[in-house]
């Protein structure tokens, strides 16, 4: 019964969501979004009882007028910074018909909040100041309402009274505005003149505009078309959970799209075990063997299999309706890391009840804010977009994303659990000609667990610095001295890699490149492993080292052992400057071959001191980094 309680309780809900039509308020910072809704809730009486007062009495004590973002920025954070925070939802009605208002935040730093907050609409509103135009976020809300598929948008110039409501100007932000969602092929529905905050074109025409025919911003939400059927749909139901009572299992999910009835041939994940409906299970609600999309259901199977939360029930009958089934996937990324996104970094792929590992094989195209345009690109910045490749462990089984649907939105999740890209999938990703299919896989351990379990935590430490600078004997004494105090800690020396790892390589400049890449590729391993790393590579070009630091992502750390040319070449422990000089070492560093000293390194270890102070400056540098 405690199942039947879950069951119908989600049941309502859903029946409530599924029955209003979601519509999500977008714009840049301060150009009104949450005065809108304020005054389209106060102009179509959808206000509580008692809610008007409180407003006017909240913008008499700080002496204001009527502030009617008061009614959404409930948390006292946002009415000290001005700025909403997070998604609210606000059911809404109008003409006998149901909305859920959803007012998205606007500034730069509460982006990962519409993610999920505008997932579900179906209509978008997006407030731009007519006086300040198109601005930053214009353009980045513009992105994720392509993003997130949203297939009918309204524009509101607001703030229309500053300009006095000037046709000509009023036209000219019109216009702009236009050929910007045309870049990204959103359609408009309306662009619609007004001020929030007086009520202008929001319930009423405005008498300050008497040229403007266009439908005011009541009229143009009602011709909002509701949400398509998803009852025509092939059937999907992912597996939220799997109960047991009296010896009778059942399988509890959402039906997501399309009908379930009983006798029905389901398969099961992408195993594709066969299962039939024996019973199609609702609790405190009438018996009936069909069930629809928006229902949250317990189905019993014959036989008695038991799916995996995540695992996709789909018609078994229908080999053409079956969903994609891919290991490497396309996708459209909105990346809200704080850090750029790399080739090579793994994540928790989460689409509906479902996570799979993936890692980021390569970021195919870049989208520049400023025009808006695909372009090549080997990292994604932070709030920037990109259409990239992720590889699973294992087949995903998926329906590709598609405007005015929920299929395909997947999201990006790190080792803390945090969301760091919105992704809706496109579809498979094709092998090009002679490319292998490589699927990595990604550790199940987090950073976090691992230094808990070491005591310390991992990071990489690149020693560079010309021949006989000293990298090598001060990273060995580094390491004795840190294994002494507890620390996981590996050398990667040059020398090394090269008698076995990159043994096939020689010194020009593009197996130098190579080498570099292999040493950076092992030093992530072992430092995602847990352990501190050091690597001792005289890696002379900075380009090399960008890439080495591109490679292992956080944690990576460069040290310059900066030692002149002609200490070096005195000491020359190895005999290679002699022969360089001599012409027998072709493209020797230093020698007949360049140096780019590091501009600004993390540590900078001047190693003609004594080799007991540079190990002491490196070992301090190490133990302040990892037992932070």
């Amino acid at each position: 019964m405690i199942m039947g309680d879950i069951i119908s309780t989600e049941h309502k809900s859903v029946e409530s969501r599924a029955a209003a039509t979601p519509i999500v308020i977008v714009g840049h910072v301060d150009h009104g979004k949450s005065t809108l809704i304020g005054r389209l809730l106060y102009d179509t009486d959808s206000l509580q009882d008692g809610k008007l007062a409180q407003i006017v009495e909240s913008s008499r004590k700080r002496g204001l007028a009527v502030e009617w973002s008061f009614l959404l920025d409930s948390l006292q954070i946002e009415r000290d910074q001005g700025v909403t925070v997070d998604s609210t939802r606000i059911p809404f009605t109008l003409n006998g018909r149901e909305f859920v208002i959803v007012d998205a935040p606007g500034h730069r730093q509460f982006l990962r909040n519409m993610i999920t907050g505008a997932a579900d609409a179906e209509a978008a509103v997006l407030v731009v100041d007519a006086q300040e135009g198109a601005q930053e976020q214009t353009r980045r809300h513009a992105m994720l309402l392509r993003l997130i598929g949203i297939r009918h948008v309204i524009v509101l110039l607001n703030k229309s009274d500053i300009l006095g409501f000037d046709e000509a100007r009023i036209a000219q932000a019109e216009a702009d505005v236009r050929q910007l969602l045309g870049r990204l092929e959103i359609q408009v529905e309306a662009v619609v003149p007004a001020s929030a905050r007086d009520g202008d074109n929001i319930a009423t025409r405005s008498e300050r505009a008497p040229w403007y025919k266009g439908p005011t911003l009541i009229e143009a939400l009602a011709d909002v078309p509701p949400p398509a059927s998803r009852l025509t749909l092939p059937f999907r139901m992912p597996v939220q959970d799997v109960y047991r009572f009296d010896d009778v299992r059942y399988v509890a999910g959402r039906i997501e799209r399309g009908t379930v009835r009983v006798g029905d041939k389901l398969a099961i994940g992408s195993q594709g075990q066969v299962a039939t409906v024996a019973e199609v299970c609702r609790w405190h609600a009438p018996v009936h063997p069909i069930a629809g999309a928006g229902e949250s259901i317990a189905l019993r199977l014959e036989p008695d299999l038991v799916p995996d939360r995540g695992d996709l029930l789909f018609a078994a009958d229908d080999a053409a309706a079956a969903p994609e089934k891919a290991a490497r996937i396309r996708t459209r990324l909105f990346w809200l890391r704080g850090e750029p996104l790399r080739v090579g970094e793994s994540f928790k792929l989460r689409l509906t009840t479902a996570e799979h590992d993936v890692t980021v094989v390569s970021i195919d195209a870049v989208v520049d804010l400023d025009d808006l345009t695909l372009r090549p690109g080997d990292s994604v910045q932070p709030d920037g977009f990109a259409e990239v490749t992720l590889a699973a462990s294992h087949a995903v089984l998926f329906d590709p994303f598609s405007p005015g649907f929920g299929d395909g939105r997947g999201v990006l999740v790190d080792h803390h659990q945090r969301i760091v890209g919105g992704a809706p999938l496109i579809g498979p990703a094709e092998l090009a000609t002679g490319e292998r299919a490589i699927h990595p896989t990604a550790s199940r351990v987090s950073a976090q667990q691992h230094a808990q379990a070491r005591g310390h935590k991992s990071a990489v430490f690149w020693l560079t610095g010309l021949p006989g600078s000293g990298k090598s004997t001060v990273a060995r004494a580094a390491e004795e001295a840190l294994v002494a105090q507890g620390i996981k800690a590996t050398v990667l020396d040059g020398d090394t890699l090269r008698a076995g790892l990159c043994s096939d390589l020689g010194f020009s400049p593009e197996d130098r490149t190579e080498n570099i890449r292999r040493a950076a590729h092992v030093a992530r391993i072992l430092a995602q492993s847990g352990q501190v790393v050091i690597v001792a590579l005289v890696s002379p070009l900075q380009a090399d080292r960008n890439q080495a630091r591109s490679i292992v992502g956080e944690g990576f750390h460069e040290a310059f052992v900066d030692t002149s040319l002609s200490v070096c070449e005195t000491r020359d422990p190895k005999g290679l400057y002699a022969a360089a000089r001599a012409g027998k070492i072709p493209e020797f560093t230093g020698v007949s071959a360049p140096y780019e000293a590091p501009l600004s390194p993390d540590l900078r270890i001047n190693s003609e001191r004594s080799t007991e102070e540079a190990v002491g400056e490196l070992t301090g540098f190490i133990l302040r980094v990892v037992q932070a």
